[in-house]
C-alpha cells in the first residue's frame, strides 16, 4: 500500500529534511513550487526558512493565490516555524508588505524568541504525550493568541518561556514553532 502524497513547499528553508522525513514516515514526498503541482498532493509541508522570502516567491512562482484556496478547500497543511506564520491568520513583528495564507485564527509573534544566536532547546508539554517533547528553536515564532475553533498542542514546559504556546491545530490545519524535522 503506497502512503499518501505530501507537498513540501520547496521555495526555501529546510525542504530536504522534510523530504527526508515525510519519505521515512511512508509518504511520496514531492517537492511542490508550482500551482499545477497542488493536484498532485494529498497534503502539505511549509517548512521553516524565511516566511517573508517565502511569501515574495509564492507571489513570483505564480502559487500564493492558488495555495491559499486550496487551504481554504480543505488541503490539509503542517507549518514548521516559518510555515507556522504562513498559515496565521494574524502576524506581529512581520514586514508591512507580508501576507501569509491563513487559515489559522491565531496571531502569531514573528522570531518571539530572538536571533538566531538565540536559538535553543527546550522540553515541550504536548496534549496526548506522557513525557515531555524535546524540540530545537531556531529564530521561531510562537503564538500569542488563539481563536475559539484553535487547539493548543504544546506549550514550553522549561526554560525562560515556559507556557509559551508552540503547537496549535485548526481543522486541518497543524503548525509547531519548533523544527521536528
Amino acid at each position: 500500500m503506497t502512503g499518501p502524497t505530501v507537498g513540501v513547499l520547496a521555495l526555501q528553508g529546510d525542504v530536504r529534511e522534510h523530504l527526508a522525513m515525510l519519505e521515512q514516515a511512508g509518504a511520496r514526498a514531492v517537492k511542490l513550487r508550482r500551482p499545477e503541482e497542488l493536484a498532485q498532493v494529498d497534503g502539505i509541508v511549509m517548512p521553516g526558512g524565511e516566511s517573508t522570502t517565502m511569501h515574495k516567491l509564492a507571489r513570483a512562482f505564480g502559487l500564493f493565490e492558488p495555495l491559499r484556496e486550496a487551504l481554504r478547500g480543505g488541503l490539509p497543511a503542517f507549518g514548521t516555524c516559518a510555515g507556522m506564520i504562513l498559515l496565521a491568520d494574524r502576524i506581529e513583528g512581520g514586514t508591512a508588505d507580508q501576507e501569509t495564507f491563513g487559515g489559522l485564527d491565531v496571531v502569531v509573534r514573528r522570531n518571539a524568541f530572538g536571533r538566531q544566536v538565540d536559538s535553543f532547546e527546550a522540553e515541550l508539554a504536548v496534549t496526548g504525550f506522557d513525557a515531555p517533547f524535546h524540540a530545537l528553536f531556531i529564530r521561531a515564532p510562537w503564538v500569542e493568541k488563539v481563536g475559539h475553533d484553535v487547539q493548543v498542542v504544546a506549550t514550553v514546559a522549561s526554560g525562560d518561556a515556559v507556557g509559551r504556546i508552540v503547537a496549535v491545530r485548526q481543522a486541518h490545519l497543524l503548525a509547531t514553532s519548533f523544527h521536528p524535522e
